[in-house]
């Protein structure tokens, strides 16, 4: 990387470091809910990609064009009309899933549009929601779901075990399975009981 490229990098945060690790350099990118571009512009500096973004925010989409990244406005809730199939190397979707009203829509439509789906989740079966749920009654709240119940954009959360189940019944791929724990101000992988001790899943998988 040139000192000029290092500059214009954006510092990530350390899950995603894991997702641009997945990706191969030169391939074609699509990410979808891309927020302000910081993981596209690190797939771009670091490997080299033709990325595209969708982002349903104006603010955001202001932030990537001044980053240099093509991001168009777009309501994932509608789909991927415009692309044709398997016309990229890679769909993303980081976090996103759990704010659709269809994600099990958009998965379909991104797994038709990529060759490889890349996407990550917060795991509402990690043990601290479940200790908070179970002894106190309450809804959980924790580092990867900060929110109260009633401002939550999270609509539809999910676990590992949920997430595995719907790969079954839609006929995907699983490639790969990442599980992490990142709460505490830490990163580390999780290899037992993800289910219960890791906060944090990303998945590459593809149509069968």
């Amino acid at each position: 990387m040139s000192e000029s490229e290092a500059t214009t990098a954006p510092v990530l945060a350390p899950d995603l470091g894991f997702i641009v690790d997945l990706v191969k350099p030169h391939s074609t990118v699509l990410d979808l809910g891309c927020g302000s571009g910081d993981l596209l512009k690190e797939l771009q500096v670091r490997k080299k990609v033709f990325p595209q973004g969708v982002e349903i925010s104006e603010e955001c989409i202001q932030d990537c064009v001044s980053k240099g990244l093509p991001v168009y406005h777009g309501n994932l809730d509608e789909g991927l009309a415009d692309f044709d199939d398997q016309v990229l190397d890679y769909v993303i979707l980081t976090n996103v899933i759990q704010v659709l009203h269809q994600p099990d829509m958009l998965i379909r439509e991104a797994a038709r549009v990529g060759r490889q789906v890349i996407l990550s989740f917060p795991n509402f079966a990690f043990i601290c929601g479940r200790l908070q749920l179970g002894l106190k009654g309450r809804m959980p709240r924790t580092d990867r779901l900060p929110y109260e119940w009633y401002d939550s954009p999270n609509i539809h959360l999910t676990t590992i075990r949920d997430f595995d189940e719907l790969c079954r019944s839609q006929g995907f791929r699983v490639m790969d399975r990442i599980f992490l724990r990142t709460s505490g101000g830490t990163c580390r992988r999780v290899r037992f009981m993800p289910n219960l001790l890791a906060d944090q899943a990303i998945y590459v998988i593809s149509r069968s």
